[in-house]
């Protein structure tokens, strides 16, 4: 585990990110004592979502393609 001060992180930042990335974990201090902690996220794992969850709790107008379809026409309408 590598320590730096917050200066040195300020002007070498993508480095350090690179290094987080890499999987090494980075203290970042201020005056010598630890503030922070730079360290790489876990990966998501990226599964097909399944459809269908909300079914039940959710309902769709059957009129739904033609719904407010006049309220709509008289908009675009010049009075």
């Amino acid at each position: 585990m590598q320590t730096i001060n917050i200066h040195e992180a300020k002007t070498q930042f993508s480095r350090f990110i690179d290094q987080a990335a890499a999987g090494e974990d980075i203290i970042i201090a201020r005056a010598g004592k630890p503030i922070a902690r730079l360290t790489s996220l876990e990966a998501q794992s990226l599964q097909p979502r399944k459809l269908g969850l909300g079914k039940t709790r959710f309902t769709m107008p059957q009129d739904f393609d033609h719904l407010y379809a006049d309220e709509i026409q008289n908009m675009f309408e010049l009075s």
